[in-house]
Formats: structure tokens, C-alpha cells, sequence
């Protein structure tokens, strides 16, 4: 049940694809105000209700499974945004930053390509998560709003 050639050709697909797929924050911003578009973040469920981008639906990416992917993302065309630890900085508690190889949105791709999502753009500035334009919500945000 594992097929590394298979990912292995996977992977250099979209490699290709991911070159033109990754997005500007205002590019990100401007497209999942766009109906039919779906934020999805593949962190752990605890870093995801820390902080998580508004709007942003969730499965941790060690549950990912053709099932699980098919209740939360039903039709493979729907476009689908996505962004990970290493896009954000200055907030180490719910962003940790990962080698740059290991980046969650890596892997993130590949496996949504895998499952036969083709419409994934991937937002790829490192943006300070103090002066982001992007809204967060979560635990994190709830403490802070409190002060």
C-alpha cells in the first residue's frame, strides 16, 4: 500500500504546478472572498484552534484520507487556498516555522494533488503575522481580544 514511484511522479507534477500556484497575500485575500473557494489548513487540530486564518476549514494532514477529504471538500474542482507554518512569523506559538524542505504546504500540495484536487494555489509570501492584512481567529485572538 505504498507507492513511492507514484508519489515521486506525484511530486515532480506538482512541482511544475506549484511554480505557478503560488500566490501574493492580496492575490489570497481577493480569492477566498470568492464564492465557491475553501481556506484549508492541514496544521494540527491544537495549532488550528490556537490561530487559524477566518473561514479556514480543517483536517490535520495525518487524517487525510479519501474519505475525510470528500465530507469536507466534496467536488475535486473547488478551488482551494492553503497556508502553513512557514508563512507567518513573529508568533512561534501557533505558526512554528519548519525547514524550509519540510514546509507543511510541500506536502500540503502533494497530497491534495494525490487525492485528485487539482485547483490548489498556495499563498507563498512570509508575512508578519502583526501586519498581515489577513483576519485570524482562534483561542489565541479570543485571549488577546479579552486584555
Amino acid at each position: 500500500m505504498i507507492d513511492y514511484t507514484g508519489f515521486l511522479q506525484d511530486a515532480s507534477k506538482v512541482g511544475r504546478l506549484r511554480d505557478e500556484r503560488r500566490i501574493s497575500e492580496d492575490d489570497f485575500i481577493r480569492m477566498a472572498s470568492e464564492p465557491g473557494t475553501v481556506i484549508y489548513d492541514a496544521r494540527t487540530r491544537d495549532k488550528y484552534e490556537l490561530l487559524h486564518i477566518t473561514g479556514a476549514i480543517h483536517l490535520s494532514l495525518t487524517d487525510v484520507t479519501e474519505r475525510e477529504l470528500s465530507r469536507l471538500i466534496p467536488d475535486k474542482k473547488t478551488r482551494i487556498l492553503i497556508y502553513c507554518n512557514n508563512n507567518f512569523e513573529n508568533e512561534r506559538e501557533a505558526f512554528q516555522s519548519k525547514r524550509a524542505r519540510a514546509s507543511l504546504n510541500i506536502y500540503t500540495f502533494n497530497t491534495l494533488y494525490s487525492y485528485g484536487y487539482r485547483n490548489v494555489y498556495e499563498l507563498a509570501p512570509l508575512l508578519d503575522i502583526n501586519k498581515t492584512r489577513l483576519r485570524f481567529s482562534g483561542t489565541r485572538k479570543e485571549k488577546s481580544a479579552e486584555k
